[in-house]
């Protein structure tokens, strides 16, 4: 397993000076902590090496190694007792060997605030991270009852647990490391069974979608819309986790209890949610020293041709037939997919189809066994986020097997950067394996066919408008974007690129609004069929936040002679529709563009919604294409659509059909779909809405559904901020 971890470390010296009260003095020196594993060729801990058994370097430049020690987490042996209270004292503090010792110092321990390294002797640090928003009820009753089994029963003389809680809110700490089982087992009783239960249903994990009512109190109300289908908070939730256990320099093993984090699918089967975010957070645990051991708390799945009494019943010929058990069985593996990620990539490993959780709880603490801590005062004091390599030797003819974290990234100034450091930095940041994500960044891809080989595919992206500093100057407030990306064929060559700057300009009482309202970019890619990555970044230039955006999608291809079912585009959810003048910023303004843009009609632009959650006091705009639909004698096509809202099982409204007979001009034979629905008709909740097509003449039918979310009207925020290119 590699790990590293690089936090800057205060010096305290205590003294009297003329006279006066003590005084400190405080230094900028860096110290960079690593985990070795060292293990002979049978996979067992070599202990007993000396300092002088290793060699250490940065950038191909010795380091004297100034933290040395071994970390024994076999033993059997009753040890010290720590504080079982959130305010952890320091075990033993890590001080250089030419600085007089310090009082040991006390810490905050996962609260995040910057405090001296807390270290903890030959302790195995154990995080447990309940997610109420990916389980049910009942998953949480049985999360809690092994948890319970594990803690009274299985713990170890050297384990020490940290509990987490994650649900509609924020992360929260409920308990900081400590070994003290009686607070450990009252903290996990008193969990509220059934908190935010309600969420568990959403991108499939295992509930209804399309059930119950959301009226947007449970999230902040700048945020909502980015938090209800978007399974990016749930990793942004584990990437926070990591980086409050950063503080300690040891390994530390994160239990995930969960029930399963699905990817969420647009149109025609586009990935909507955000690769980068993955990636990050995979990263932001490496970078930490932890390892992620999710446990699905749905334990063993049977899979019953007609579900169980935890579903609804099935309709049609789906239990006969086979098809109800795979897609169930397709909608559990793709729940895991993710959980299994996270396992793979940090070193942990994931536990699934088992009863017995606390197995699972007991087999990720004994995956940490024994290590040595290693620690060194870094002399490259520069400020440029470069990224410092470093390596890691045994001296003499020692035979091992050595595991750490081969470097680090430096910090930096974003302030003293200059232009050419800026966009440096930005293509240094698309080329980086580790994606940043301090901007949060929803985006949506969708496909539409202007030739039989050519598809234009819009990209849209949103950013909370809480997340981008202001700078004010004489009553006006203003910040720059700039954007940078690439898409690549599925042999990464390059077929299309973006980079444009966006300055924002606000006046004073309208820059109070922008928390409350999210920013919005467009931009377009005229390519073939195929499969295809996106990689885009975003960077904020009052701080320099960046943020990453990346998928993989694919174009089906829809050629004229391709036979077949009913061929259709993308289907784009929207709530504006603006004037081309005021819509959002395009990274390529050119006519030509915006001509082979199918979203733009007579001047106006329709906005994709990206988080298809609207309002009630909203119209519901919904735009999609047929092609090559069957025709008659007279070359005249005759196709039937309807928009139809469902509300569980429950059909809740259904629109007029519509009737197309006429082809968009120079477009080849394509229908243009369009609905426009008003909102306030409908409660508050989820819904499955479903277009139904009826292709008359070619005796063909087809349908598309995407789940979506009405918010009660008085909660509104306002609409995505039109920003323009120098505006």
């Amino acid at each position: 397993m590699k790990r590293l971890l690089t936090t800057p470390f205060l010096f305290l010296l205590l003294a009297r000076v003329n006279g006066q009260d003590n005084v400190t003095f405080s230094t900028d020196v860096h110290l960079v902590v690593i985990d070795v594993s060292v293990k002979d060729k049978s996979g067992k801990v070599i202990p007993d090496l000396k300092k002088g058994d290793f060699t250490l370097m940065e950038d191909g430049k010795p380091q004297q190694i100034g933290v040395f020690e071994f970390q024994k987490l076999d033993t059997e042996q009753a040890l010290p007792p720590v504080p079982a209270t959130k305010d952890v004292k320091v075990a033993a503090a890590v001080v250089p060997a030419a600085v007089a010792p310090a009082p040991k110092p006390t810490s905050s321990g996962l609260s995040g605030n910057p405090k001296p390294i807390i270290r903890f002797q030959d302790r195995r640090l154990v995080a447990m991270l309940f997610d109420f928003s990916t389980m049910p009820t009942a998953d949480q009753a049985r999360a809690q009852k092994n948890a319970l089994e594990f803690l009274e029963h299985q713990l170890k003389p050297a384990d020490l647990v940290a509990i987490m809680t994650a649900g509609t809110g924020p992360l929260k700490i409920e308990q900081d490391f400590t070994d003290d089982k009686d607070r450990l087992v009252e903290v996990i009783k008193k969990f509220s069974i059934g908190e935010a239960a309600d969420l568990a249903g959403l991108s499939g994990n295992g509930g209804d979608s399309t059930s119950g009512e959301d009226n947007g109190s449970a999230f902040n109300a700048d945020e909502t819309e980015f938090n209800i289908f978007n399974n990016d908070r749930k990793l942004v939730t584990l990437q926070n986790a990591a980086k409050l256990l950063a503080s300690f320099p040891e390994k530390k093993a994160l239990l995930y209890f969960s029930s399963g984090i699905e990817q969420t699918q647009g149109s025609q089967g586009l990935g909507n949610d955000n690769q980068a975010q993955l990636e990050s957070a995979v990263n932001a645990a490496k970078r930490a020293n932890v390892a992620f051991y999710p446990i699905d708390t749905r334990g063993l799945i049977a899979t019953a041709p007609a579900g169980d009494a935890s579903s609804a019943g099935g309709r049609g010929s789906s239990a006969f037939t086979g098809t109800n058990v795979s897609s169930r069985a397709a909608s559990r593996d793709n729940s895991q997919e993710t959980l299994s990620t996270l396992a793979s990539d940090t070193g942990g490993k994931l536990f699934v189809d088992d009863n017995d959780l606390a197995l699972g709880m007991e087999r990720a603490r004994d995956d940490i066994s024994s290590y040595y801590i290693l620690g060194y005062y870094s002399n490259n004091g520069k400020l440029d986020g470069k990224y410092r390599r470093v390596t890691v030797k045994l001296n003499g003819n020692i035979q091992a097997k050595l595991d750490y974290k081969g470097g680090y990234f430096g910090d930096k100034d974003f302030k003293k950067f200059t232009s050419s450091d800026k966009e440096n930095q930005l293509e240094s940041a698309l080329m980086l394996g580790d994606p940043l994500t301090d901007l949060s960044i929803s985006g949506e891809l969708d496909y539409f066919r202007l030739s039989r080989d050519r598809y234009f595919v819009p990209f849209s992206i949103k950013i909370p408008g809480a997340e981008i500093a202001l700078a004010k100057s004489k009553g006006n407030a203003h910040t720059e974007l700039e954007f940078i990306g690439q898409l690549r064929d599925d042999h990464t060559k390059l077929v299309g690129v973006v980079r444009d700057g966006i300055t924002i300009k606000l006046a004073e009482q309208t820059a109070a609004q922008l928390s409350a309202r999210p920013v919005g970019y467009d931009t377009g890619f005229v390519v073939p069929p195929g499969t295809y990555t996106l990689k885009f970044l975003a960077r904020e230039n009052e701080t320099g936040k960046m943020g990453t955006y990346e998928t993989k999608f694919v174009i089906p291809d829809l050629a004229p002679d391709k036979p077949g079912v009913l061929k259709t585009s993308s289907v784009v959810w929207s709530s504006q529709l603006l004037p081309i003048k005021d819509s959002l910023a395009s990274a390529d303004p050119r006519k030509k563009v915006v001509d082979s843009d199918p979203l733009v009609e007579n001047g106006d632009k329709l906005i994709p919604s990206i988080t298809h959650v609207f309002r009630k006091d909203q119209n519901l705009y919904v735009y999609m294409e047929v092609y090559d639909p069957g025709v008659d004698a007279g070359l005249k096509p005759s196709v039937a659509a309807t928009l139809t809202f469902y509300r569980g099982k429950t059909k809740s409204f259904e629109s007029q059909p519509v009737r197309l007979d006429s082809f968009i001009p120079k477009r080849g034979q394509t229908l243009p779909i369009r609905f426009q629905a008003p909102l306030s008709q409908l409660a508050a909740g989820r819904y499955t809405c479903q277009i139904n097509l009826i292709d008359e003449t070619g005796h063909r039918f087809s349908f598309q559904r995407s789940e979506i979310v009405v918010l009660p009207a008085q909660k509104a925020a306002a609409a995505v901020a039109p920003v323009k290119p120098g505006a």
